[in-house]
């Protein structure tokens, strides 16, 4: 996602079976000899515009939905939902300026917006994949200081301390990305039937410092947020499993105990049933009583067994968001790693189709994200919901506090809040 200019732009992101031929560099000029036809060529640009288009749809409308919700309610304007506004902007933003500028240049083999777009899109391209991966990063930082040190968090873990944390994301990404624009250049060159098109391309001063600058992405941007994420989420799920053999162990120990008071009761004479008699002098109060007992037994035994269920969710959530990170995420970085020091090698094997399709694999973060963070949470659809609906002024009070009052850790999503956190903590072995 962050080589787009260097892979796409120059046509490795075009269709495998096109414009495949020899390229001769001269005068900072390419010629293209010769493309030889291929009959699949339409097909395969057919499904390439359709998988773009599917993405970058979803994209939009996943993060709008998301932005919408969280700006128009104010009850959602959690801590944790403060970064995934943060997220949501920063993956709008990657929508609009990678995909139209990567996909157009690739059909047309003319990059045909200019050099201020040129400039501009690579740059924001940079901040944008940047913006995303460190507001994942303060996302995983956040839950496990609230599931793991519920009293320490509660300290410093405000809106105003997440907002300086998001600012501080967004100057330092602008402040990173500076050599895209300084480096960005439209080349020109000549195309198999002797026109002439401009490509978007990044032109260091040397290997050298090419070299270390993806290296340093590579860093920054991948293998150091990944392993934060692996050891938070780790921790966390560490954590939540400790909470549910607890109340396994709980559960196990209350029913031993009502066992041998029922035996012990048995032993005395009278079993597990009491006299006829003596129920009959006993007051209809104190029956009623023993009712009520017996529905809150009940009533904690149900509320126990959906607090686990809820545990072993966000385990698996949490799982599924730190292999979909790496999915997504591993591939483009490794081929702008493998280009950085092997570029001829890298343009020949990954020209056409691979590098293509491993773009498009990148931007469906863009596309995962709103689902995983969000519209998996219980409470977010109940915002999503009730913000869309054209009855929401006929819902009654009761079901408006429901929804305002419910934390996020009640949900089978990975958003939790610093309640259900503390609950959960509280419920693990010291």
């Amino acid at each position: 996602r962050m080589e787009i200019i260097d892979a796409s732009f120059l046509g490795n992101g075009t269709n495998i079976t096109a414009f495949l031929c020899d390229i001769i560099l001269e005068n900072d000029t390419i010629f293209c000899l010769e493309e030889p036809p291929y009959s699949s060529k339409d097909f395969h640009q057919i499904i390439r515009i359709l998988l773009y288009c599917l993405i970058f749809l979803l994209s939009m409308l996943g993060n709008t939905l998301v932005i919408t919700v969280l700006v128009r309610n104010k009850r959602m304007r959690t801590v944790t939902n403060t970064f995934l506004l943060s997220l949501a902007v920063s993956d709008l933003m990657l929508c609009l300026f990678c995909m139209p500028f990567t996909l157009i240049p690739n059909l047309l083999k003319d990059f045909i917006f200019g050099s201020a777009v040129c400039k501009a899109a690579t740059y924001f391209m940079g901040v944008s994949v940047s913006v995303s991966t460190f507001n994942l990063v303060a996302i995983s930082l956040e839950r496990y200081s609230a599931i793991c040190k519920p009293l320490q968090s509660r300290v410093w873990q405000t809106k105003s301390h997440a907002l300086r944390v998001i600012a501080a994301t967004w100057c330092v990404s602008f402040t990173i990305m500076v050599p895209y624009p300084v480096y960005s250049k439209l080349v020109p060159f000549t195309k198999y039937n002797n026109t002439t098109a401009n490509m978007c391309r990044l032109l260091w001063p040397s290997d050298i410092i090419q070299q270390s600058w993806y290296t340093f992405l590579l860093l920054i941007l991948f293998l150091i947020p990944g392993i934060i994420m692996m050891v938070a989420y780790g921790l966390i799920s560490l954590e939540l499993y400790r909470g549910i053999k607890f109340d396994a162990s709980q559960r196990k120990s209350s029913r031993e105990r009502k066992a041998s008071i029922c035996s012990a009761r048995y032993e005395d004479g009278d079993g597990c049933y009491l006299n006829k008699t003596k129920r009959k002098r006993k007051m209809p109060l104190q029956q009623l009583s023993a009712a009520s007992h017996s529905k809150i037994d009940r009533a904690r035994s149900s509320s126990s067994s959906a607090n686990l269920m809820a545990k072993k969710l966000v385990i698996r959530m949490l799982v599924v968001i730190v292999i979909l990170f790496f999915i997504c995420w591993t591939p483009i970085f490794s081929v702008n790693a493998w280009r950085a020091f092997d570029t001829a090698s890298a343009d020949q094997r990954l020209s056409g189709a691979p590098i293509s399709f491993i773009h498009l694999l990148s931007y469906t973060s863009a596309c995962v994200n709103p689902i995983i963070y969000c519209f998996m949470n219980k409470r977010f659809r109940t915002a999503f919901l009730a913000t869309f609906t054209c009855c929401t002024q006929q819902q009654p009070p009761a079901m408006r506090g429901e929804v305002g009052d419910e934390e996020e850790g009640k949900t089978t999503g990975a958003s939790l809040s610093k309640c259900s956190y503390t609950h959960m903590n509280a419920s693990a072995p010291p």
